[in-house]
């Protein structure tokens, strides 16, 4: 896809606003028609600019333990071992970072005892991993996923 323009950018906030908003408000809102806001939308999504989901509160879903995982591997072995992260349910977030963290991810679990028993016995049998630094949530500021800035 191309740079977004003007109305794509305003569609996006309107959506990241309120994702349940109709096309037919959105248009209205724009001063457009259905049609471009439905075109703009189907662009974008095939495009992968954005992607609908339902984004949960965690706690609320009984994932009270939330963790950041900074680990060190050996050299040539960061693709791997983010690739084997990836297929754990818990993991919600893997990237490759510089600094002090070849990986860094996100990761929820039901209580501590899962957390333990993943970094124990899964963490601890992949080989190519040199060690872990966990971090535990103790309160959450922020938990966002909007990028665009509304304009008043």
């Amino acid at each position: 896809m191309g740079k977004l323009d003007e109305v794509d950018v305003a569609i996006l906030g309107y959506l990241q606003e309120n994702g349940k908003r109709s096309y037919t408000e959105i248009a209205k809102m724009l001063n457009v028609s259905e049609g471009t806001v439905r075109t703009r939308i189907n662009k974008m999504l095939k495009d992968g600019v954005f992607e609908f989901i339902i984004h949960m509160d965690p706690n609320m879903i009984g994932l009270n333990v939330q963790v950041i995982i900074g680990i060190s591997t050996k050299l040539g072995q960061q693709e791997t071992i983010a690739n084997w992260l990836n297929t754990f349910q818990e993991v919600r977030f893997v990237g490759a970072f510089s600094g002090r963290y070849d990986l860094l991810i996100q990761a929820y679990f039901k209580n501590n005892d899962d957390l333990v028993h993943f970094v124990n016995k899964e963490l601890a049998t992949m080989d190519g991993i040199l060690s872990v630094d966990v971090n535990i949530e103790l309160k959450q500021y922020k938990d966002s996923f909007s990028y665009i800035v509304k304009k008043d």
